[in-house]
């Protein structure tokens, strides 16, 4: 018989103290790395679901070179996004703040399901001229995108609009690179690269109001004890206060979470490679762009996920790993 009464901590590391419930359900990005290159740092796609593929590991000092290894793979689906506006920051004593901001003058009617859109003005051609002029006094320059989930494989038409940081150094150039993108369709090609690292960035699954078993990881008491549950220490009753860390029942889920140097293995465009028989569980066929990003992914299906380059500056597999198989069985 093994031993019942097994020592370990409890779970809920206060790292993540408090666990505030996210605003919305796609996440924002404070950091941005510091990059040379003119590019978006970054992309969106929805959560497809999961999926497993054999690889041919020909990585010089890995225990498995030569060989075949099984790894599973997280799908996410990438329509196009459009530009919706450009925004221009300054530091100041409290953070950077958005001083100026110029909308796009061309956006899709998508857009009235989200905000209400300004009525058409020749204002835009002036404010970017007196803004061009100035530039420099800028401390950096970012945009504000849109997403067309009806390419996606999604049920739903209203876009979200989020922002992602430019890389470069000079703020003229940064400026030219994001009026050159205005009118545009963005292709996750563009951005990403296969082979590379990403950051990630999701809204975990929201789980409700839960008790302490299942949210800190309490032990269930002795089959002996009179009540299966333990109890909870309050604290002292002089003074009767509750410590701020004390173990609570309460909402669980639905936090922002970022994991750190996931790998993209692969990127395509044709769907029929990886639609399994039946579609897939929760979210059916994926019909355009796509990704493929070793391991989990935080978040529920047809959830909007952000990859950001990453933070940590660290190197991908590159072309060292060659992909075999992709499964394409049912899910059901």
């Amino acid at each position: 018989m093994g031993n019942n009464n097994i020592n370990r901590p409890r779970h809920g590391s206060l790292q993540f103290w408090p666990r505030r419930k996210f605003e919305r359900p796609y996440a924002r990005v404070r950091s941005w790395a510091k990059l040379k290159h003119l590019n978006l740092l970054g992309f969106v796609g929805y959560k497809v679901g999961m999926t497993h593929l054999m690889v041919k590991d020909n990585r010089p000092n890995s225990p498995n070179k030569g060989d075949l290894v099984s790894w599973p793979v997280t799908v996410l689906e990438c329509p196009s996004i459009k530009i919706f506006s450009i925004r221009f920051y300054k530091k100041t004593p409290y953070g950077l703040k958005v001083v100026a901001e110029v909308m796009n003058s061309s956006l899709d009617k998508d857009l009235v399901r989200k905000l209400t859109l300004p009525k058409e003005s020749s204002s835009f051609e002036s404010k970017l001229k007196e803004l061009t002029a100035k530039v420099e006094d800028f401390y950096d320059i970012r945009v504000n995108v849109y997403t067309q989930p009806k390419k996606a494989g999604v049920s739903k038409k209203k876009p979200e609009i989020l922002e992602l940081g430019i890389g470069g150094t000079n703020m003229k150039d940064k400026l030219t690179y994001a009026l050159g993108l205005l009118g545009k369709e963005i292709k996750v090609s563009d951005i990403l690269k296969q082979g590379s690292k990403v950051d990630v960035h999701a809204i975990t699954t929201g789980k409700g109001f839960q008790g302490t078993i299942k949210r800190f990881g309490v032990q269930l008491r002795s089959h002996k004890a009179e009540k299966k549950r333990r109890g909870n220490i309050f604290g002292s009753e002089i003074p009767s206060k509750i410590h701020w860390g004390t173990i609570m029942p309460g909402r669980m889920g639905f936090n922002l979470r970022t994991e750190y140097n996931k790998d993209l293995l692969f990127l395509g465009n044709n769907p029929d490679k990886i639609n399994p028989k039946g579609g897939f569980l929760h979210y059916g066929l994926v019909k355009g762009d796509y990704v493929l990003v070793k391991g989990s992914i935080p978040g529920t299906t047809k959830r909007l996920i952000t990859l950001t380059e990453p933070i940590r500056g660290t190197k991908g597999f590159g072309s060292a790993v060659e992909i075999t198989y992709v499964s394409q069985e049912s899910k059901q």
